[in-house]
C-alpha cells in the first residue's frame, strides 16, 4: 500500500502526491497538508472531484516515468518527502514538464468523469457541432466533457501560483510565472487534442449513418505531445517589469502551449543530495544504441558492467477458432548491461 505523505514539497502539493486526496470515502479537507487556502474551499466545495484529480496526477506521474524512461533523468520518485524530490525546486526543463503532464492528467481525468456521470457538477460535452462535420452526420452521444475539465483544473491547479504574492522581478514571482505557464501549457494539450469520434449506424454495418462526440485523445499521445515541447523548451528570464522574455532574442516567443524554463538542468550523471539527481550508477542501458540510452551517453563515460539473465517471453502463438490465441513461454539468456 502506498502511504499518504504530509510533508510534500509546496511547488507542486496538490498535484504531486495524488494519494493525499483520497484518505476514506471522502476526502477530509480540513486534514490534507499543503492545500493553499483557495484549495481548501474548492476540496470543500468539490469533494467528489478529489479522487479524479488524484486519479489524474497518477496518470501524469506514470506517463513522465514511460516518456523519460531512456533518459539520464527518469522522473524517477525518491522519497517519502515528496514525489520527485528537490529535483522539482529548480527551475528546470524537467521540471517545467512535469507541471505540463500533471495539469494535463487532472483535467484528462475530470473531463473523462464528467462523461461517466461520476461528478455532481457537469455531464456529457456541450461542445458545438464541428462546422466540417457532414450535414448527414448526427452530433450526439455523451462526449468527454474537455470544456469543464480544463476550467476546474485551471482554477485548482493554479489557485496555490496565484494566491502568492511576491514582488515583481523576484526569483520567487519569476518562479510562478513559469509554473503558470507550464500548467497552462499542459491543459491546452489536452485541449486541443481532443478529437472527433463517431460511430456507425445502418444495416449489416453500412454506416448510413453516423453519430459523432467529441472524445479526448490517448493519454500516451499528450505524453509525446508534451515531450516534444520539452525538447523544444524556451529558456527564459526576468524582464522588464518583472515580465518573463527570452534569453536569446533570435527565437520566437513562446505561445500559450509551449514550455518554458529558467534554471539549467542540473547534472543528472552523478548522485546529488543538493539537487535531487539521483545519478545513473546502476541503470540498464543500451550497449548498441547511439542514442540517449546508450551506454556511452546513459553511463556519462564512466563504462558499464556486463551480466547475463533470463527473459521470459511469449512465443509460438496461434490462433484458434472461434476465439482465442494459445502461446507457448519461451526462456532465454541474454546480456544486459548497467552503469558503473
Amino acid at each position: 500500500c502506498v502511504c499518504v505523505c504530509v510533508c510534500v514539497s509546496l511547488a507542486l502539493t496538490p498535484i504531486q502526491m495524488p494519494e493525499m486526496y483520497i484518505i476514506g470515502a471522502q476526502p477530509l479537507c480540513s486534514q490534507l497538508s499543503g492545500l493553499s487556502q483557495g484549495q481548501r474551499k474548492l476540496c470543500q466545495l468539490y469533494q467528489d472531484h478529489m479522487k479524479y484529480i488524484g486519479e489524474g496526477a497518477k496518470t501524469g506521474i506514470k506517463e513522465c516515468q514511460y516518456q523519460f524512461r531512456q533518459r539520464r533523468w527518469n522522473c524517477s520518485t525518491v522519497d517519502n518527502e515528496s514525489v520527485f524530490g528537490r529535483v522539482m525546486q529548480i527551475g528546470s526543463r524537467e521540471t517545467a514538464f512535469t507541471y505540463a503532464i500533471s495539469a494535463a492528467g487532472v483535467v484528462h481525468a475530470i473531463s473523462r468523469a464528467c462523461r461517466e456521470g461520476e461528478l455532481s457538477t457537469c455531464g456529457c460535452s456541450r461542445a458545438a457541432r464541428p462546422r466540417d462535420l457532414p450535414r448527414d452526420w448526427l452530433w450526439g452521444g455523451c462526449g468527454d466533457n474537455v470544456h469543464y475539465g480544463y476550467r476546474f483544473s485551471r482554477e485548482f491547479v493554479d489557485a496555490r501560483e496565484r494566491e502568492k504574492n511576491y514582488p515583481r522581478g523576484s526569483p520567487e514571482q519569476t518562479r510562478i510565472l513559469m509554473n503558470l505557464q507550464n500548467n497552462e501549457a499542459g491543459r491546452q494539450a489536452v485541449y486541443n487534442l481532443a478529437n472527433v469520434a463517431c460511430k456507425c449506424h445502418g444495416v449489416s454495418g453500412s454506416c448510413s449513418l453516423k453519430t459523432c462526440w467529441l472524445q479526448l485523445a490517448d493519454f500516451r499521445q499528450i505524453g509525446e505531445f508534451l515531450k516534444e515541447k520539452y525538447d523544444s523548451a524556451a529558456a527564459m528570464r526576468s524582464g522588464r517589469k518583472g515580465k518573463l522574455e527570452l534569453v536569446d532574442k533570435r527565437f520566437n516567443p513562446p505561445t500559450a502551449g509551449d514550455l518554458i524554463y529558467i534554471d539549467p538542468s542540473p547534472d543528472y550523471c552523478h548522485r546529488n543530495e543538493t539537487t535531487g539527481s539521483l545519478g545513473t550508477q546502476g541503470r540498464l542501458c543500451n550497449k548498441t544504441s547511439e542514442g540517449m540510452d546508450g551506454c556511452e551517453l546513459m553511463c556519462c563515460g564512466r563504462g558499464y558492467d556486463q551480466f547475463k539473465t533470463y527473459k521470459h517471453e511469449r512465443c509460438f502463438c496461434k490462433f484458434h477458432w472461434c476465439c482465442y490465441v494459445m502461446c507457448k513461454r519461451c526462456t532465454s539468456l541474454v546480456d544486459q548491461f548497467v552503469c558503473k
